[in-house]
């Protein structure tokens, strides 16, 4: 019940974000006010509109970011793994034929009594 509130609040706040974002002018339509077709007869006055949008969306943001902690909080897995989990998961011990018994470069295979060739000379 809990998780579906927090994703419902998520997806709200971040289609307000959206919505908030492209609704807002630029900072080069401010020109437009100079020759009297700008925001002065708009709903909240000639200069109240960009601080009421832009605190509206430093808000949204800050939701936004709070609810995704608390997504992440709720879904992330609890059994102790990972880098800060504290343990390190024992493995299997490894199956004949698997890379443990691939054989370091430069020695000669297991079961064989070759010698290693000796270094050629390079002439001058």
């Amino acid at each position: 019940m809990l998780l579906n509130t927090i994703l419902t609040i998520h997806v709200i706040l971040a289609i307000a974000i959206i919505v908030l974002v492209l609704v807002q002018h630029g900072k080069g339509a401010d020109m437009g006010a100079a020759f009297g077709t700008g925001s002065a007869g708009s709903l909240f006055g000639s200069s109240g509109a960009a601080n009421f949008l832009s605190r509206s969306t430093a808000v949204c943001a800050g939701l936004f970011f709070t609810t995704s902690l608390g997504l992440t909080y709720f879904y992330a897995p609890k059994s102790g793994s990972g880098v800060m989990g504290g343990g390190v998961m024992q493995s299997a011990p490894a199956k004949e034929g698997s890379a443990a018994s691939i054989p370091v470069p430069g020695t000669a295979p297991a079961g064989t009594d070759s010698q290693k060739p000796a270094p050629q000379q390079i002439p001058k």
